[in-house]
């Protein structure tokens, strides 16, 4: 999805997988987002190890959706 001006920060991401799911699922509602990676080949992944793996962003009317259904991907993944 086109990154808009009014996204904001919502999630922390913790790997590529979360990140993928948390996509998929949330192209699938419709809901407009941008996942945004940390990766940096000039800091070899430092800013991963920091911060974490990226984060999701999108305009408030969907945040508390996206923190709800990304609490949900990370109590099913906990939960195996």
């Amino acid at each position: 999805m086109k990154y808009n001006s009014n996204f904001k920060k919502v999630a922390t991401l913790e790997n590529e997988i979360e990140a993928g799911l948390l996509d998929s699922i949330l192209n699938d509602r419709n809901i407009p987002h941008a996942i945004c990676s940390y990766n940096d080949l000039v800091y070899d992944g430092i800013y991963q190890m920091v911060k974490g793996w990226g984060y999701v962003s999108s305009t408030d009317f969907y945040s508390q959706e996206i923190v709800d259904i990304l609490n949900n991907i990370r109590k099913s993944s906990n939960d195996d």
